[in-house]
């Protein structure tokens, strides 16, 4: 039984490996960016500017990670058995993302309630499942909902709830210009949707 656990465990991770993402290419992308700082009017060659096209490529590669990342190497087993099923909450995840339209930043904290079903997640882990999907191309909408199925499917939980609350460089450094504006989303599944005391119980917590 040991035997086919350890097979089982050695098959998932040649899978995970096989189908892993391959790493961002960049030099290409030093190159790229090298012509586009020539494209907008500056110099590459001078002394401020010689490093700057690795170092966009190696702070975009770190910035989408989450690309690269997936939820159950993420979790790792991280599960504990609960004689319990009280709601648990964790709020003020600080988050940073990139918004997919303009690729300027999006940041704020992140909310995650979660009423239990049998087992609880390492708490860590829930903020790590923030970041996996923070560190990619986003919309905040998505980023949302993306963190909330994670949860509910990883816990196998009776309900989960989630709040983002972020600020967007995309509309306070341009276009509009609106320094103080502040985006909140939320998504509720299960008993956070079905039930409207549980959503009313969570959203005191964490708004």
């Amino acid at each position: 039984m040991r035997l086919c656990r350890v097979r089982r465990d050695c098959d998932i991770i040649r899978n995970m490996k096989r189908n892993a993402p391959k790493e961002p290419n960049e030099k290409k992308i030093a190159a790229l960016v090298k012509s586009l700082l020539s494209e907008l009017g500056e110099d590459p060659r001078r002394d401020g500017l010689l490093k700057t096209p690795m170092r966009v490529a190696k702070s975009l590669a770190f910035l989408t990670r989450g690309y690269r990342q997936n939820l159950k190497s993420v979790v790792n087993g991280a599960k504990f058995a609960s004689g319990t099923n009280h709601m648990v909450v964790l709020k003020d995840i600080e988050l940073y993302s990139l918004c997919e339209h303009h690729l300027l930043p999006f940041f704020g904290k992140c909310a995650i309630g979660y009423i239990s079903n049998g087992k609880v997640l390492g708490v860590s882990k829930l903020a790590r499942i923030v970041d996996m999907y923070a560190r990619r191309l986003q919309i905040q909408e998505r980023l949302t909902d993306e963190i909330a199925n994670a949860v509910m499917e990883e816990a196998g939980a009776e309900g989960v709830g989630v709040v983002i609350k972020a600020k967007h460089l995309c509309m306070m450094m341009r276009g509009v210009e609106k320094q103080n504006s502040e985006m909140v989303t939320s998504a509720v599944l299960g008993s956070f949707r079905s039930d409207a005391k549980v959503r009313q119980e969570f959203m005191s917590l964490v708004v």
